[in-house]
């Protein structure tokens, strides 16, 4: 008898849950649509999950924070910040449970805590739209115009206006563009609609219009004829990657600034979002690169490791996805093994990774070495990284370490700390942090001197992301944050 009463309680208490998940979702929306504020559960997205997503991810923060995150309280703590006047913001739920619950919070009533948390906010400044352009329509543009359009919320920081391509902009073409948008064979179905507007050469997003222009040259399009002002170009066309090339983009009416989404050459500002963004001031400097998805995996690791322990020295194995620039099946290619069929083969190729690092911390200059292997999945990566340190550790040491900077500081939307023992690279699809800490995978020497620790990043997902927060920082449109 004791035990159908215990099984009735459960019922009880999940039909209770998840009426409270369903709660928590719809104040998500209306917070997102009608107020601008995005919320976050420790750096996991919420806005467009259902019910199980919810639950499991509050599991995953109780077990991280290693206190119970419960739903309920979530809720609540949901409830005063709706109820509260705040300009468009970004604030995690998962940190503001955690510290209500915290020995050191002094309030009791929960809006009390929520306005003293959040005070901050009274003092950020009006944020002013930014039209972006996407130049170029591949592997990571169409991942930016995904999270563009489904984050334009009020339209208040990032605007996807148009996208430039080459060749002729007809019905077949649009309808082509339109389904490669629409569906990804990694990354799913696209959360919204897609339509084409053959009459405009446009595509309707989420009944929102992008124009598609056909340019072979980017100084050549007029982008105040479609309504366009002082857009921000993200480049992802590969085409261009100096100074003199990309800097052809502000030649074009209606262009303002230039975002390359590759590794730049000769002097343009490789920056890796959270390590050095603020060294270059957007007023000032026209031209930016977001570096490569590997080095924005490797360079907040190698941070929090270089000013926590001392790096002296290292070596970087990058395991990567095989890329559009490998051959499908065996033929010619100008660099050697990349010849190779890449969906069957495991080939050693070279990466600038190591260099790379060196340029968002000089310190490391000269410091690592780094190398690479493609191998035959379509997305997700590891970066290996074998560091000799100078101050010993271990591996818990190691991980304390880690768990911090991810919990707190510049770097909690770079970081992701993992505490699976069944982490394998599918698992990381899809996951919006450049780089994944496997804390079970990291080992130490005896002497507590040579660390060896894993990072796990989705080379697509997580660096469009990566792509997306230093847009915002440029484009001068960043909202209050809580995290």
């Amino acid at each position: 008898m004791s035990e159908i009463k215990s099984y009735e309680k459960e019922l009880a208490f999940q039909a209770d849950r998840r009426k409270a998940t369903t709660e928590f979702i719809k104040i998500i929306s209306d917070l997102w649509y009608d107020k601008a504020i995005e919320v976050v559960l420790f750096k996991n997205q919420v806005i467009d999950k259902n019910v199980s997503d919810i639950i499991n991810l509050h599991e995953y923060a109780g077990e991280f924070v290693q206190k119970p995150i419960s739903i309920f309280d979530s809720v609540e703590i949901l409830r005063a910040v709706n109820d509260i006047r705040l300009p468009p913001a970004k604030l995690d739920i998962g940190k503001l449970t955690y510290e209500f619950h915290s020995q050191d919070n002094l309030h009791h009533d929960v809006k009390t805590f929520v306005l003293d948390k959040l005070k901050g906010a009274q003092q950020s400044k009006e944020i002013k739209p930014k039209d972006v352009v996407l130049y170029g329509f591949g592997r990571i543009g169409r991942l930016l115009a995904r999270e563009l359009m489904a984050k334009t919320g009020k339209g208040n920081q990032l605007r996807l206006r148009a996208i430039v391509t080459r060749g002729e902009v007809d019905d077949e073409i649009l309808k082509k563009r339109a389904a490669l948008l629409r569906t990804d064979s990694v990354h799913g179905q696209f959360m919204g609609t897609v339509d084409v507007d053959v009459e405009n050469k446009a595509l309707v997003i989420n009944g929102t219009t992008v124009f598609i222009i056909s340019a072979n040259k980017p100084e050549d399009i007029d982008y105040t004829q479609y309504g366009i002002y002082n857009a921000l170009i993200i480049d992802n066309s590969g085409a261009y990657r100096d100074v003199r090339s990309l800097s052809r983009h502000l030649e074009a009416k209606g262009a303002n600034r230039v975002l390359l989404t590759a590794p730049g050459k000769e002097k343009i500002p490789n920056i890796v979002h959270g390590v050095n963004h603020r060294e270059f001031d957007p007023e000032k400097t026209k031209v930016f690169s977001a570096a490569s998805c590997t080095t924005n995996a490797i360079t907040p690791i190698l941070k929090v490791i270089d000013d926590s322990l001392g790096i002296k020295k290292g070596h970087i194995e990058t395991i990567h996805a095989y890329t559009n620039d490998q051959n499908l099946v065996d033929n010619m290619h100008k660099k050697y093994r990349r010849g190779r069929a890449a969906a069957l083969n495991m080939v050693i190729t070279e990466t600038g990774a190591g260099e790379a690092v060196a340029k968002a911390l000089p310190s490391l200059k000269g410091k690592l070495t780094s190398n690479a292997i493609r191998v035959p999945v379509p997305n997700g990566s590891l970066a290996i990284l074998n560091l000799e340190v100078k101050n010993k550790t271990s591996k818990d040491g190691v991980n304390t370490i880690l768990k911090k900077y991810a919990l707190e500081g510049d770097l909690v939307e770079q970081i992701k700390y993992s505490l699976s023992n069944e982490l394998v690279s599918s698992d990381i699809v899809g996951t919006s942090a450049p780089a994944i800490y496997d804390s079970k995978a990291t080992l130490v020497s005896n002497d507590g001197k040579n660390i060896v620790i894993y990072v796990w990043y989705d080379n697509e997902y997580g660096y469009s992301h990566q792509v997306i927060r230093l847009a915002k920082y440029v484009a001068k449109v960043r909202r209050y944050t809580y995290y």
